[in-house]
């Protein structure tokens, strides 16, 4: 595995030695060895999936203190645009992300680090989106950024008239009002 580091601190794309041959593709998708030597400890507990059809967005999410999350995340079906906002208050990176496109055919992983709001453009038709995470959801520290707040600059690579939006996502706040870390 090979480490992309990012001009956000902690912030990684991983990019794993996948073996091909005539029958197809072969890679490690996680080795807590690996992953603790080149990244630092991190005790995954919780796998997500989700489905969604070209043009669903989905973020920007963090949990607030104390059940902060990082993340591991891939795309296994389709394409996506994925994206992470420093909202760690004091940093010098604070309000500024980084984006990076997942897919099958990449095999990237992006590995968010406790402090970032994260979220999703579905590029495809449809992708199907897997992550690993440090903490467990909790409702009552659910929050967000609103992903189309100007202040962030973030081209989702879909119009906002076409986004598909949850109503909670549709209704965040701009990071300046949000409840950053």
């Amino acid at each position: 595995m090979t480490v992309v580091q990012t001009a956000l601190n902690g912030l990684v794309v991983l990019k794993p030695r996948i073996f091909e041959d005539a029958r197809g593709y072969f890679f490690e998708s996680f080795s807590k060895r690996d992953f603790e030597e080149l990244i630092g400890p991190v005790e995954f507990v919780q796998d997500n999936e989700s489905k969604s059809s070209w043009g669903v967005v989905r973020g920007l999410h963090f949990q607030k203190p104390p059940f902060t999350q990082a993340k591991l995340v891939r795309c296994t079906q389709g394409r996506v645009l994925d994206i992470a906002v420093d909202i760690r208050r004091g940093s010098p990176t604070f309000g500024e992300h980084f984006a990076v496109e997942l897919s099958e055919e990449n095999h990237l992983q992006f590995f968010i680090p406790k402090g970032f709001a994260h979220g999703f453009s579905v590029l495809s038709e449809t992708a199907v989106f897997q992550y690993k995470c440090d903490e467990f959801y909790h409702p009552e520290a659910d929050a967000g950024v609103l992903l189309t707040d100007p202040a962030l600059g973030i081209d989702w690579k879909i119009a906002p008239e076409q986004m598909i939006l949850s109503d909670k996502d549709r209704l965040r706040s701009p990071l300046t009002a949000a409840d950053a870390i």
